[in-house]
Protein backbone atom coordinates (compact mmCIF):
# COMPACT_ATOMS: atom_id res chain seq x y z
CA UNK A 1 0.00 0.00 0.00
CA UNK A 2 1.08 3.43 -1.09
CA UNK A 3 1.97 5.66 1.89
CA UNK A 4 -0.20 8.92 1.99
CA UNK A 5 1.07 12.13 0.88
CA UNK A 6 0.55 14.40 3.73
CA UNK A 7 0.06 18.62 3.47
CA UNK A 8 2.50 20.67 3.75
CA UNK A 9 2.35 24.23 3.35
CA UNK A 10 5.09 26.63 3.38
CA UNK A 11 3.02 29.60 4.50
CA UNK A 12 5.50 32.13 4.26
CA UNK A 13 5.93 31.25 0.31
CA UNK A 14 1.79 32.16 0.24
CA UNK A 15 0.46 35.75 -0.51
CA UNK A 16 -2.99 34.77 -2.48
CA UNK A 17 -5.12 31.71 -1.38
CA UNK A 18 -7.51 30.01 -4.12
CA UNK A 19 -10.19 28.06 -2.09
CA UNK A 20 -12.97 25.76 -3.40
CA UNK A 21 -16.05 25.79 -1.94
CA UNK A 22 -18.00 22.69 -2.38
CA UNK A 23 -16.49 19.77 -1.04
CA UNK A 24 -13.81 22.13 0.36
CA UNK A 25 -15.41 24.59 2.59
CA UNK A 26 -18.91 23.30 2.76
CA UNK A 27 -19.83 19.61 3.17
CA UNK A 28 -20.53 17.68 -0.26
CA UNK A 29 -23.31 15.82 0.70
CA UNK A 30 -25.41 18.67 0.04
CA UNK A 31 -24.95 18.01 -3.57
CA UNK A 32 -24.64 14.43 -3.70
CA UNK A 33 -27.51 13.92 -2.01
CA UNK A 34 -29.57 16.42 -4.28
CA UNK A 35 -28.49 14.96 -7.12
CA UNK A 36 -28.21 11.54 -6.54
CA UNK A 37 -31.22 11.03 -4.35
CA UNK A 38 -33.83 13.87 -4.22
CA UNK A 39 -33.95 15.43 -7.89
CA UNK A 40 -34.43 11.75 -9.34
CA UNK A 41 -36.99 11.17 -6.27
CA UNK A 42 -38.75 14.41 -7.95
CA UNK A 43 -38.35 13.48 -11.28
CA UNK A 44 -39.70 10.09 -10.67
CA UNK A 45 -43.10 11.40 -9.19
CA UNK A 46 -43.07 13.89 -12.09
CA UNK A 47 -43.21 11.38 -14.80
CA UNK A 48 -44.69 8.17 -12.64
CA UNK A 49 -41.86 6.02 -12.94
CA UNK A 50 -40.12 3.75 -10.55
CA UNK A 51 -37.29 5.92 -8.42
CA UNK A 52 -34.99 3.18 -10.01
CA UNK A 53 -36.08 3.38 -13.29
CA UNK A 54 -35.66 7.31 -12.89
CA UNK A 55 -31.80 7.11 -11.72
CA UNK A 56 -30.91 4.88 -14.86
CA UNK A 57 -32.36 7.34 -17.16
CA UNK A 58 -30.52 9.96 -15.35
CA UNK A 59 -27.39 8.84 -14.40
CA UNK A 60 -26.03 8.43 -18.00
CA UNK A 61 -27.72 12.19 -19.02
CA UNK A 62 -25.05 13.20 -15.78
CA UNK A 63 -22.07 11.62 -16.40
CA UNK A 64 -22.41 12.68 -19.91
CA UNK A 65 -21.87 16.37 -18.87
CA UNK A 66 -19.40 15.83 -16.26
CA UNK A 67 -15.72 18.27 -16.26
CA UNK A 68 -18.37 20.91 -18.54
CA UNK A 69 -19.64 23.79 -17.44
CA UNK A 70 -23.37 22.22 -18.58
CA UNK A 71 -22.83 19.93 -15.66
CA UNK A 72 -22.85 22.69 -12.88
CA UNK A 73 -25.30 25.53 -14.73
CA UNK A 74 -28.87 24.97 -12.80
CA UNK A 75 -30.35 26.99 -16.16
CA UNK A 76 -29.36 24.07 -18.15
CA UNK A 77 -30.72 21.03 -16.28
CA UNK A 78 -33.96 22.99 -15.71
CA UNK A 79 -34.14 23.04 -19.86
CA UNK A 80 -32.98 19.64 -19.86
CA UNK A 81 -35.66 18.30 -17.05
CA UNK A 82 -38.40 20.52 -16.94
CA UNK A 83 -38.04 21.21 -13.24
CA UNK A 84 -37.21 24.28 -11.52
CA UNK A 85 -33.93 22.95 -10.28
CA UNK A 86 -33.14 25.87 -7.97
CA UNK A 87 -36.71 25.62 -6.24
CA UNK A 88 -35.47 21.63 -5.74
CA UNK A 89 -32.18 22.74 -3.92
CA UNK A 90 -33.93 24.97 -2.05
CA UNK A 91 -36.16 22.17 -0.59
CA UNK A 92 -33.55 20.05 1.12
CA UNK A 93 -31.12 23.71 2.00
CA UNK A 94 -31.29 22.13 5.23
CA UNK A 95 -28.73 19.91 4.06
CA UNK A 96 -25.85 22.88 3.37
CA UNK A 97 -23.51 22.89 5.89
CA UNK A 98 -19.80 24.09 6.28
CA UNK A 99 -17.26 21.70 7.14
CA UNK A 100 -15.51 21.69 10.41
CA UNK A 101 -13.20 24.42 10.78
CA UNK A 102 -13.64 26.36 7.32
CA UNK A 103 -14.62 29.45 9.80
CA UNK A 104 -11.26 29.09 11.71
CA UNK A 105 -9.16 28.24 9.04
CA UNK A 106 -10.71 31.71 7.10
CA UNK A 107 -10.13 33.83 10.24
CA UNK A 108 -6.53 32.79 10.45
CA UNK A 109 -5.52 33.68 6.98
CA UNK A 110 -7.43 36.40 7.40
CA UNK A 111 -4.84 37.59 10.68
CA UNK A 112 -1.98 35.96 8.23
CA UNK A 113 -2.92 38.68 5.53
CA UNK A 114 -3.61 36.54 2.67
CA UNK A 115 -5.55 37.32 0.12
CA UNK A 116 -8.58 35.26 -0.17
CA UNK A 117 -10.34 34.41 -3.31
CA UNK A 118 -13.33 31.51 -3.51
CA UNK A 119 -12.89 30.37 -6.88
CA UNK A 120 -16.32 27.62 -7.61
CA UNK A 121 -18.09 25.91 -10.58
CA UNK A 122 -21.13 26.70 -8.96
CA UNK A 123 -23.87 28.43 -10.89
CA UNK A 124 -23.83 32.03 -9.58
CA UNK A 125 -28.40 30.71 -8.21
CA UNK A 126 -26.52 27.50 -5.92
CA UNK A 127 -23.52 30.24 -5.37
CA UNK A 128 -26.72 32.66 -3.72
CA UNK A 129 -27.80 30.13 -2.04
CA UNK A 130 -24.79 28.52 -0.04
CA UNK A 131 -23.42 32.22 0.60
CA UNK A 132 -27.40 33.32 1.99
CA UNK A 133 -27.37 29.99 4.09
CA UNK A 134 -23.74 30.04 5.33
CA UNK A 135 -22.71 33.62 5.22
CA UNK A 136 -19.30 32.45 4.46
CA UNK A 137 -19.28 35.37 1.60
CA UNK A 138 -17.59 37.92 4.59
CA UNK A 139 -14.47 36.24 4.71
CA UNK A 140 -13.13 36.66 0.85
CA UNK A 141 -11.64 39.48 -0.95
CA UNK A 142 -12.77 38.06 -3.91
CA UNK A 143 -15.62 35.31 -5.04
CA UNK A 144 -15.06 34.16 -8.65
CA UNK A 145 -17.54 31.67 -10.52
CA UNK A 146 -16.26 29.82 -13.73
CA UNK A 147 -20.00 30.53 -15.30
CA UNK A 148 -18.42 34.30 -15.63
CA UNK A 149 -15.52 33.12 -17.55
CA UNK A 150 -17.84 30.61 -19.86
CA UNK A 151 -15.26 27.90 -19.01
CA UNK A 152 -14.94 25.37 -16.28
CA UNK A 153 -12.27 25.43 -13.56
CA UNK A 154 -10.84 22.17 -15.28
CA UNK A 155 -9.40 23.93 -18.42
CA UNK A 156 -6.86 26.58 -18.63
CA UNK A 157 -9.12 28.77 -19.60
CA UNK A 158 -10.18 29.41 -16.29
CA UNK A 159 -6.90 30.07 -14.76
CA UNK A 160 -6.02 32.59 -17.82
CA UNK A 161 -9.02 34.45 -16.99
CA UNK A 162 -8.94 34.51 -13.66
CA UNK A 163 -5.18 35.71 -13.52
CA UNK A 164 -6.53 38.88 -16.15
CA UNK A 165 -8.86 40.04 -12.91
CA UNK A 166 -6.59 38.75 -10.07
CA UNK A 167 -3.10 40.41 -10.08
CA UNK A 168 -1.34 37.43 -8.15
CA UNK A 169 1.95 35.21 -8.72
CA UNK A 170 0.99 31.86 -9.61
CA UNK A 171 3.95 30.62 -7.71
CA UNK A 172 2.96 32.52 -4.39
CA UNK A 173 -0.43 31.08 -4.42
CA UNK A 174 -2.09 27.80 -2.98
CA UNK A 175 -4.85 26.42 -4.59
CA UNK A 176 -7.33 23.32 -2.13
CA UNK A 177 -9.67 21.69 -3.82
CA UNK A 178 -11.32 18.40 -3.59
CA UNK A 179 -11.53 17.98 -7.29
CA UNK A 180 -8.35 16.30 -9.05
CA UNK A 181 -8.57 17.39 -12.37
CA UNK A 182 -9.07 21.14 -11.07
CA UNK A 183 -6.01 20.44 -8.84
CA UNK A 184 -4.08 19.29 -12.45
CA UNK A 185 -5.39 22.54 -13.87
CA UNK A 186 -4.04 24.51 -11.67
CA UNK A 187 -0.84 22.63 -11.50
CA UNK A 188 -0.23 23.00 -15.35
CA UNK A 189 -0.92 26.88 -15.00
CA UNK A 190 1.95 27.18 -12.56
CA UNK A 191 -0.09 27.34 -9.21
CA UNK A 192 3.03 26.99 -6.54
CA UNK A 193 1.13 25.09 -3.59
CA UNK A 194 -1.56 22.26 -4.39
CA UNK A 195 -3.76 21.13 -1.22
CA UNK A 196 -6.37 18.00 -1.80
CA UNK A 197 -9.09 17.19 0.43
CA UNK A 198 -10.19 13.56 1.41
CA UNK A 199 -13.18 13.65 2.27
CA UNK A 200 -15.33 16.54 0.44
CA UNK A 201 -18.46 14.64 1.51
CA UNK A 202 -18.61 13.66 5.79
CA UNK A 203 -21.20 10.99 4.56
CA UNK A 204 -18.59 9.50 2.17
CA UNK A 205 -14.90 7.53 2.65
CA UNK A 206 -11.81 9.30 3.34
CA UNK A 207 -10.40 9.26 -0.44
CA UNK A 208 -6.36 8.17 -0.60
CA UNK A 209 -4.95 10.50 -2.99
CA UNK A 210 -1.20 10.19 -3.97
CA UNK A 211 -1.08 12.46 -6.72
CA UNK A 212 -1.34 15.64 -4.22
CA UNK A 213 0.15 16.58 -0.87
CA UNK A 214 -3.80 15.90 0.88
CA UNK A 215 -5.58 17.01 4.28
CA UNK A 216 -8.36 15.22 6.28
CA UNK A 217 -9.90 18.59 7.20
CA UNK A 218 -8.63 22.29 7.08
CA UNK A 219 -7.82 22.21 10.58
CA UNK A 220 -4.44 20.01 9.17
CA UNK A 221 -3.66 23.44 7.19
CA UNK A 222 -4.08 26.32 9.12
CA UNK A 223 -1.27 28.47 9.12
Amino acid sequence: MLKRVKAIIDWSGIETVFLDMDGTLLDLHFDNHFWQEHLPLRFSERHGMPLDAARAHLLPRFRAMEGSLQWYCLDHWSRELGMDILALKREVEHLIQVLPHAPQFLDKLRAAGKRLVLVTNAHSDALALKMQHTRLDSHFDAIVSSHSFGVPKETAGFWQSLHAIEDFDPAQALLVDDSLPVLRAARDYGIGQLIAMRQPDSHGPVREIHEFPAADSLSEILP
